[in-house]
């Protein structure tokens, strides 16, 4: 059985009734950054619940490069798995560890049954749907609107949002990868903002001094 500690994140989110039946039901799992925990054509049996830990949410193109959509962090769930879990299709997302993550897995069969008995988890789910809608809307205005040295300074900000501290540990191959373009052009791009004196480069690390 999970604990009340365990689901804290989630206490404000559910009432007490199904806050206990989820403790009976569910099942904890944990991941390490940059572990797959969701992966595209993946029938889905289970839905997560984000304790602790980011997710990142990608889609693929047919030549295997990565698009982030949107993170989740805690008491967050995916929004495209339930759409998923609902239609019985599979996966058509990818979702990362972006670090040391731990998720409640709910057993497919209680997610249908929750929604229709159930106003706090019916909630939950439909509120979770407008913000991953709102956040993937965010991106494809990003894509869109926004010149990639905009685009980076963003992906930055939010992150430091995200992690609440101001240095990220990350690599420009893995910056490039969440914004689908190329590891020089990422470079270039943070030397440009190292020279406006909004971020700080270090090895493996990016101190941003402005958000």
């Amino acid at each position: 059985m999970i604990s009340k500690d365990t689901l804290q994140p989630f206490n404000n989110l559910f009432d007490s009734e199904l806050l206990q039946k989820i403790s009976e039901v569910a099942n904890i799992m944990s991941f390490d950054k940059n572990d797959i925990i969701i992966d595209i054509g993946e029938s889905l049996k289970q839905i997560p619940l984000l304790i602790n830990g980011n997710i990142k949410v990608l889609r693929e193109d047919k030549n295997g490069e990565e698009l982030l959509l949107y993170v989740l962090e805690s008491g967050d769930t995916c929004a495209m798995s339930l759409t998923c879990c609902m239609a019985k299709s599979a996966s058509k997302i990818r979702a990362v560890a972006d670090e040391d993550t731990n998720v409640i897995m709910i057993p497919l069969k209680y997610m249908q049954l929750w929604f229709n008995s159930n106003q706090s988890w019916r909630n939950f789910i439909l509120e979770s749907y407008q913000e991953r809608f709102d956040e993937m809307l965010e991106t494809i205005d990003s894509i869109a609107f926004l010149k990639m040295d905009a685009r980076l300074y963003k992906y930055l900000t939010d992150k430091v949002k995200l992690t609440a501290s101001t240095t990220l540990n990350i690599t420009h191959q893995e910056i490039a990868e969440d914004l689908h373009t190329s590891r020089v052009v990422i470079s270039r791009l943070l030397k440009q903002l190292e020279n406006e004196e909004k971020i700080k480069l270090g090895r493996h690390k990016i101190e941003i001094l402005k958000f």
